[in-house]
């Protein structure tokens, strides 16, 4: 079992940039593959980005393409979502998410497939 925690969150005004932190407790963090997910106020959950176990394959939503950026730290059982060039419409939650995934290449951008999450860090992009 795993517990995530977000940090990184906050108030930035549009074209800025963010990074948010997931910390994830236990230490199988590298045997799990690892997402970003976002919800707005009144909307569903919405995949933003993914990265496989061995962390060589990465994935992105079309909205954030070009701009996010997912990666890991294995040795300090972190994922961080760099987020650059942002714009009022990606003001949300966003949760981290993890899967044991026993096939290094495993992902997927979809919520349910997820085990584990943490319980979110708001982003606000407003001038």
């Amino acid at each position: 079992q795993v517990q995530l925690v977000e940090s990184g969150g906050g108030l930035v005004q549009p074209g800025g940039s963010l990074r948010l932190s997931c910390a994830a407790s236990g230490r199988t963090f590298s045997s799990y593959a690892m997402a970003w997910f976002r919800q707005a106020a009144g909307k569903e959950r919405q995949f933003v980005a993914a990265m496989t176990r061995s962390g060589g394959n990465t994935y992105y939503s079309d909205s954030v393409k070009g701009r996010f950026t997912i990666s890991r730290d294995n040795a300090k059982s972190t994922v961080y979502l760099q987020m650059n060039s942002l714009r009022p419409e990606d003001t949300a939650a966003y949760y981290c998410a993890a899967k044991l995934s026993a096939n290094g290449d495993s992902w997927s951008s979809t919520a349910d497939w997820y085990d584990y999450w943490g319980q979110g860090t708001q982003v606000t992009v407003s001038s």
